[in-house]
């Protein structure tokens, strides 16, 4: 699977007007131009705990029709729920879209989320003490 940085929301870390040549720049600008197809998403999958995380790429549905795949999932012990990368349609990568991941134990609904899934500061850790 190829993979751009449009598609990953790292755009704004590639400068395509500078003068400098390098390699994918012309692709890339029209890309930039274009607009890109899909764009990587968060997502919480519902359904029982992974044993691991995945070791292939799991097809993402909606109604029925292949919308994408993840491309890593794993437990998390913190939010007590699977979280996931995946690359999936634009028109399907707003937040809180309802999607379906068909993952070894079958189909499981899944929910667009915020990137990143991680809590970087802590603060939920933070707020389930105060309220725990």
């Amino acid at each position: 699977m190829h993979t751009n940085p449009c598609e990953l929301g790292l755009d704004r870390l590639v400068n395509l007007d500078m003068e400098a040549d390098f390699i994918g720049k012309f692709a890339l600008r029209r890309i930039r131009d274009s607009g890109v197809t899909r764009r990587q998403v968060g997502l919480v999958i519902e359904g029982p705990r992974l044993p691991g995380p995945n070791t292939r790429f799991w097809d993402v549905t909606h109604d029925g029709k292949n919308v994408g795949r993840v491309t890593s999932a794993v437990h998390s012990p913190r939010r007590h729920k699977t979280i996931a990368l995946a690359m999936v349609s634009t028109g399907r990568a707003d937040l809180g879209t309802r999607l379906d991941v068909i993952t070894p134990n079958g189909p499981a609904a899944a929910t667009v989320v915020e990137t990143p899934v991680f809590d970087p500061r802590k603060e939920r850790a933070t707020a389930d003490t105060r309220t725990g």
